[in-house]
């Protein structure tokens, strides 16, 4: 008996060693897998500043904060399981469902371009279901909103994720993936959150009693933060259509062939055959973005539903 014990301890100090040396390669894998998604993370971080334009100001964080919490719940208990979930019994219907998202990303952008092209009638009809909600139904407009953008490029992120431990122990494909949605949550809202009160640290810093050279510098951020809010929603928008393009593209084996082509004739100038996979990647979730808004406007018509306030 006292031998068959002690076997049993080896056992399990055995087991134990493996398992540690198989997750001494999750943190390279987070690295590699936070590298893939750099778009992504670059779309949210540009996209979410623009859910708390024109809200109270004393409420931001706190947006942020309930949005970054839902995206973390998100990942952790609804895309990861069902990355792991898909990938073991239906690895065939990743792709399509991230290209309905990529197709709600593009539908998304062409809005907001939209938009900017037709701004009078726009504000018209944004002013007009401004004045019919309170203050607190705009706040959850702008958080469901932001959440349901959130979700597509998070199932995108984790679907990368999964991607990159295919083959892996389940313990490393479950280890990467949660640290993951942890590392990437909280750097892209936190990083947010520090955007969104740029303006409130550069009164602080230009409030009398501080030197002249931290004041300047204060007086500097709060000309500068609005000019750089407007060029953040501008590339907000962009990588919208260029992230969402590109999960359609590379769903479709013409479209990807072709996105593999361009890049391998610029392949000389790496910069330049990026900004053209960029270029097309964004006329082409143009072009989407319009045919499904004719489609969601053909269903509103149908089915005429709630109108939502759209964010600034």
């Amino acid at each position: 008996m006292p031998s068959g014990f002690f076997a049993l301890l080896d056992d399990i100090s055995a087991l134990v060693k493996v398992s540690a040396a198989s997750l001494d390669d999750v943190p390279a894998q987070v690295a590699k897998t936070t590298g893939k998604v750099s778009g992504i993370v670059i779309d949210d971080t540009a996209v979410t500043p623009k859910y708390v334009v024109g809200l109270d100001p004393s409420r931001e964080l706190s947006i942020i904060f309930r949005i970054a919490k839902k995206s973390l719940i998100n990942k952790l208990l609804i895309l990861s399981p069902a990355a792991l979930l898909l990938g073991y019994f239906a690895p065939w219907a990743i792709t399509p469902i991230l290209m309905v998202g990529g197709a709600y990303l593009c539908f998304e952008g062409y809005e907001k371009v939209h938009s900017m092209l037709s701004p009078h009638h726009e504000a018209e009809a944004e002013g007009d279901e401004l004045t019919a909600i309170t203050p607190e139904e705009l706040e959850q407009q702008r958080v469901a909103g932001a959440v349901r953008t959130d979700i597509i490029l998070s199932a995108e992120i984790m679907a990368i994720a999964y991607s990159q431990v295919t083959g892996q122990p389940i313990v490393n494909q479950i280890a990467v993936m949660l640290a993951v949605a942890v590392f990437i949550t909280v750097a892209v809202y936190g990083f947010v959150g520090l955007i969104v009160k740029m303006d409130d640290i550069g009164v602080h810093l230009a409030r009398e009693g501080n030197g002249p050279a931290t004041q300047k510098l204060g007086r500097g951020i709060v000309k500068f933060m609005p000019r750089f809010l407007s060029i953040l929603s501008y590339v907000g928008t962009a990588a919208m259509l260029w992230v969402g393009a590109e999960i359609i593209a590379h769903g479709i084996p013409f479209t990807a062939h072709l996105l593999h082509e361009l890049e391998h004739a610029l392949a000389g100038v790496p910069a330049l055959a990026w900004l053209a996979k960029v270029v097309a990647c964004a006329l082409f979730g143009l072009a989407v973005g319009f045919v499904v808004e004719k489609i969601v406007g053909l269903v509103k018509k149908v089915w005429p539903g709630k109108k939502e306030v759209p964010a600034a």
